[in-house]
């Protein structure tokens, strides 16, 4: 396989999985529940907190569930797509660019919610059982000292995992998907300090 048509599969796993990731889980709950899109609901943003805020548990787990769903849909698009080529890495590429629909989707002024659950989908479907254990520990911190710092540690623990396993494309990719989330908190705070 020639770099050029390497770079092209991997361009379009991105393409992709930003389109899968553009479908928002919280906007269907939102139109389903109170027949309106979410940016009329709450704090307009499209994220489970804002969700379980105001409809309850089970429309946060309907919301998670969509987000796994989308995840595991544009990471399997993308092996059908590129596999043969690309393996693996179709499934990198995939999930980078399904977390970054879900972060800045196409429609939504706002932005999309936190891809924490798209993250450890992505991380479990690319490394299934580093990937799993980087996600149990980030749960351990997570009921220990905040969810923040538990969503947080996962990528930031995979990454170096995922270079040792897979080089440094992987590495990298991974440890994006922490500054995309590391983002999407700063956000989230500077957004509740200035309602």
């Amino acid at each position: 396989m020639s770099l050029e048509y390497g770079t092209l599969l991997s361009l379009l796993c991105l393409a992709a999985g930003y389109a899968f990731g553009n479908f928002l889980a919280a906007e269907v709950v939102a139109r389903c529940l109170a027949g309106t899109g979410i940016r009329n609901i709450g704090n307009g943003r499209a994220s489970m907190d804002n969700i379980k805020k105001n409809f309850g548990k089970n429309a946060m787990f309907a919301v998670a569930a969509g987000d796994i769903l989308t995840t595991v849909l544009a990471c399997w698009f993308c092996y059908r797509l590129a596999a043969p080529e690309l393996e693996h890495t179709a499934i990198l590429y995939g999930g980078i660019g399904v977390i970054a629909g879900h972060t800045w989707p196409v429609w939504l002024r706002h932005g999309g919610g936190r891809a924490t659950v798209m993250v450890c989908t992505w991380l479990i479907l690319y490394l299934p059982v580093t990937g799993l254990l980087c996600c149990l520990a980030g749960a351990v911190v997570t009921a220990g000292i905040g969810a923040t710092w538990g969503c947080l540690l996962i990528p930031c623990l995979a990454a170096p995992v995922a270079w040792l396993q897979f080089g440094m494309q992987s590495g990298l990719a991974v440890f994006a998907a922490a500054i995309l989330l590391f983002w999407q908190y700063r956000k989230d705070k500077a957004c509740r300090k200035n309602p």
